[in-house]
């Protein structure tokens, strides 16, 4: 190739990366139709990314929380989504120091800045406990970011496994939903499910009423494997739409080896179901289901030196997804 001829082609590229669409600008506003989630031309959608650590204070993971680590998820890794898992009633959460709620904001912020969505999660496995200060949270976010067609709420992260989803969770979404869709009547809500987000057939039995509503389906590849798939296909089957706010590719407690062949397996389903999905972890806290290394810098841009297996392995799974499903 001549000079003159790589210059030209170098500039190609140039101008095609520079105009590339980021997902927003392609996908722009999302809807439930049934039990998929399209975009704004009626095309069904499944996001990717992942999700950040517990925005506690004095954890440790709150270093990520900052715009340049969403501008190299977006940018270097692909990702069509991240999200912001505020801690809540845990030690350093937001009911004990409010600095949680700026820490979302900056990803919301920077999510917008890089035309990605961004689920802003209320990280609790007891919100219901906490019903007025979420409606107070989410009114908030709401009047801030309704507008924007990036935001997804998640009201409640995990429900533990004694909590009933018609007595507990059901009412308490109920008030939430309500708080939110006073102010902004369309953006996607997700609701977590009994049994820390498993029993989505649960959900399904006794659905919420309302538009654009969904159920949080959490996998982690080590321990879960096709009795929960199962689980989410009767779901399904009686019309209830998905959303995996969190998956690890280790065990449920966060460790262990990541299971490669079950996260392959888990990755198939999502792309037949065209389910949207969030990796468990940015952090770099010394267990499987770390992004990170410990040490790492919070800020990026990351090497392979910086990635534990389950970092390596999400990086590659983003960088080869679509968006759109067929």
């Amino acid at each position: 190739m001549t000079s003159a001829a790589l210059f030209a082609a170098l500039c190609l590229a140039a101008a095609t990366s520079a105009s590339a669409a980021t997902p927003v600008e392609t996908h722009g506003a999302l809807h439930v139709e049934g039990s998929r989630v399209l975009d704004q031309h009626g095309k069904p959608v499944a996001l990717a990314g992942p999700s950040f650590f517990w925005s506690n204070t004095g954890w440790g993971q709150e270093k990520f929380y900052n715009a340049n680590a969403v501008k190299t998820f977006a940018t270097d890794w692909h990702a069509s989504i991240v999200r912001a898992a505020m801690g809540v009633d845990a030690k350093g959460g937001f009911l004990q120091d409010p600095a949680n709620e700026k820490r979302v904001e900056t990803l919301v912020d920077a999510a917008i800045a890089n035309g990605v969505y961004v689920i802003i999660d209320w990280h609790s496995h007891h919100a219901e406990q906490y019903s007025d200060q979420a409606v107070a949270f989410f009114q908030r976010m709401a009047k801030k970011y309704g507008r924007t067609p990036n935001v997804i709420y998640e009201l409640y992260n995990e429900p533990l496994k004694d909590v009933s989803w018609s007595q507990t969770i059901k009412p308490y979404a109920d008030k939430v939903i309500g708080a939110i869709r006073a102010i902004d009547p369309d953006n996607l809500i997700v609701v977590g499910t009994p049994t820390w987000s498993q029993d989505v057939d649960l959900a399904a039995a006794d659905p919420l009423k309302g538009p654009n509503l969904l159920y949080s389906l959490h996998f982690y590849a080590g321990t879960h494997k096709q009795f929960l798939r199962d689980k989410a296909d009767v779901a399904m089957s009686k019309g209830a739409p998905l959303f995996v706010t969190e998956w690890g590719s280790v065990d449920a407690d966060g460790n262990g080896a990541v299971d490669v062949a079950e996260t392959r397996r888990w990755q198939d389903y999502l792309r037949a179901h065209c389910l949207s999905q969030a990796q468990w972890a940015v952090s770099d806290r010394k267990e499987g289901a770390s992004l990170f290394k410990p040490g790492t810098s919070g800020t990026g841009p990351w090497t392979d030196n910086d990635l534990t297996d389950s970092g390596k392995l999400l990086r590659e799974i983003l960088k080869n997804w679509n968006t759109q499903c067929q």
